[in-house]
């Protein structure tokens, strides 16, 4: 009786590459959970960013399309990708040593991106390529525009109420008409249609393109057409409350009507998109000599590799929280900061009354405001001192403005830098002027000039680049994070008396000030 020989099965070898690469992905979601978490938290809390919480689902079922090509080819580790995957924990690094949160998130995606290639290789990556790269529209980006996009729809708004007769008179952001008074706030930016159609944009054009080229296309059409949209959403508004008797398009339907007039927009893109769109690919079959030459087999060799490279690309990752373990170790538990500015300063300059303006820093771990009357004038001190950073407080942010976004009472203006001699020292100080708008009423002649600077260990600094770069070397140095924010300002009843008030409360008390800083960071 003779046998009968079967063949027997070989283990594909996905199998191991892909339970390998979920733990790796696990672990650098474990280590980076703070970062991660912190993401997430402004999807869920911003409405500007609340469309990315959709992003990683969409990236896994992108990928989840493409199963059976992915299934044709053979994972292999590229270790090389390793030195990649180094680059982007030192860029979490250096972000979380800078506090620049932005930077840390695409760091984290971009450790996520790169697990991909370092474990399954770059045929794989290449196949899911659009999927990876979207991930990163899951990093809240993009607020940094709003000071500029708010004046453009400002710009644009008033232009196009002059051209069609409605006489306008601006002041800054805000602006009259015979109906009434308008402001453009941070919701008539823009900036949520811009996000949220430039991402929506790049789905549509990798779904219905096949050319790199129509897809890079359309998708800078997918900038560029919000931004339009949204000066004529702002001019659309503000006409029909004026021919309404502002008896519509204000309060919330305001918000409403630029809503639908933008989905409108969109839906209009796409349906245009459409007329070019390109047909699939026809997918490569089993049997098919491309899909047959892909198929592979799990070899002890090629799961070693993977291994191997899955627990180098941990150790990596691991590499920064060391490091930052390290710093916190030697920085040690800080006291709470505390600050009071003196009733009197050098000599002449005596504490007055508070004024009436205040800078719009973000929770500083302590303040100190007075005014001081002296020879030269009178002058405004405020200072903002930072201990403890992190992702909700910082020293150096774009929140941490002389005026808030959406402050009706106050419009800053201007800008430039001042170099002073104080205390045997060449000081640079940003200048600027915050004037009071008409909303404030009686105080709508308030003109101030204003002088900011940092301090960083035991340094004053003016650039924002240079003082996140000091607070860093800091750190590495073992001295903390200590830093503050010095802002002076005086009435400008004559920009040049203001101007030599400020520099001569400068020359006078810059060291004193200095002294008292340095003294709150050896308190700690």
């Amino acid at each position: 009786m003779s046998a009968v020989l079967t063949p027997t099965a070989t283990p594909s070898p996905w199998r191991s590459a892909l339970p390998l690469l979920v733990l790796l992905l696990a672990a650098i979601l474990l280590l980076y959970r703070e970062t991660g978490m912190a993401m997430a938290q402004i999807w869920w809390t911003s409405d500007t960013f609340a469309h990315a919480m959709l992003v990683p689902p969409i990236s896994l079922w992108l990928v989840w399309r493409q199963r059976e090509r992915l299934a044709a080819l053979t994972p292999q580790a590229q270790p090389w990708v390793l030195l990649l995957l180094l680059g982007a924990a030192a860029l979490w690094l250096l972000a979380d040593l800078l506090v620049v949160n932005a930077a840390a998130q695409f760091a984290l995606v971009g450790m996520v991106i790169l697990a991909v290639p370092a474990v399954l290789g770059f045929q794989v990556a290449g196949v899911i390529l659009f999927p990876l790269l979207f991930l990163f529209f899951a990093v809240p980006f993009g607020e940094f525009m709003l000071p500029t996009l708010m004046n453009w729809t400002a710009d644009f708004t008033v232009l196009g109420l002059r051209l069609t007769g409605v006489p306008v008179l601006r002041d800054g952001l805000q602006f009259v008409i015979p109906s009434g008074s308008w402001s453009v706030v941070e919701e008539c930016s823009g900036v949520r249609y811009l996000i949220a159609s430039f991402m929506v944009g790049s789905l549509f054009a990798y779904l219905n393109y096949r050319s790199w080229q129509r897809r890079a296309l359309f998708m800078v059409v997918a900038l560029a057409v919000p931004l339009v949209a949204n000066w004529a959403r702002a001019y659309i508004i503000v006409m029909l409350g004026h021919l309404s008797g502002n008896k519509i398009a204000a309060g919330v339907d305001h918000i409403i009507y630029g809503w639908v007039f933008f989905g409108i927009v969109i839906m209009i893109m796409f349906m245009i998109g459409a007329r070019w769109s390109e047909p699939d690919e026809e997918p490569a079959t089993a049997g098919s000599a491309g899909g047959q030459a892909a198929l592979g087999t799990a070899t002890p060799d090629i799961a070693r590799s993977n291994l191997v490279a899955v627990l180098a690309a941990a150790a990596i990752v691991l590499l920064p929280h060391l490091a930052a373990w390290g710093l916190q170790r030697a920085e040690g538990a800080a006291a709470e900061a505390r600050l009071e500015l003196p009733a009197q300063l050098a000599p002449g300059w005596v504490a007055d009354a508070a004024g009436s303006w205040t800078p719009a820093y973000l929770n500083p771990s302590a303040t100190a405001a007075r005014t001081y009357t002296g020879p030269a004038g009178t002058v405004g001190v405020y200072v903002a001192y930072y201990r403890g950073q992190g992702p909700d407080r910082k020293l150096v942010s774009g929140l941490n403005t002389l005026v808030g976004l959406n402050d009706r009472s106050w419009e800053q203006r201007g800008g430039g830098m001042r170099e002073i001699l104080a205390g045997g020292q060449t000081v640079t100080m940003k200048t600027a002027e915050v004037i009071a708008t008409r909303s404030k009423g009686a105080d709508q002649s308030a003109h101030l000039v204003v002088w900011r600077v940092y301090w960083v260990d035991g340094r004053f600094i003016a650039g924002d680049v240079q003082a996140k770069v000091a607070g860093a070397l800091a750190r590495l140095k073992g001295r903390g994070d200590e830093g503050a924010a010095l802002i002076v300002h005086a009435d400008a009843g004559s920009v040049a008396a203001s101007g030599a008030a400020l520099q001569a409360f400068m020359q006078d008390n810059l060291a004193a000030l200095g002294a008292l800083l340095q003294q709150t960071r050896d308190a700690r």
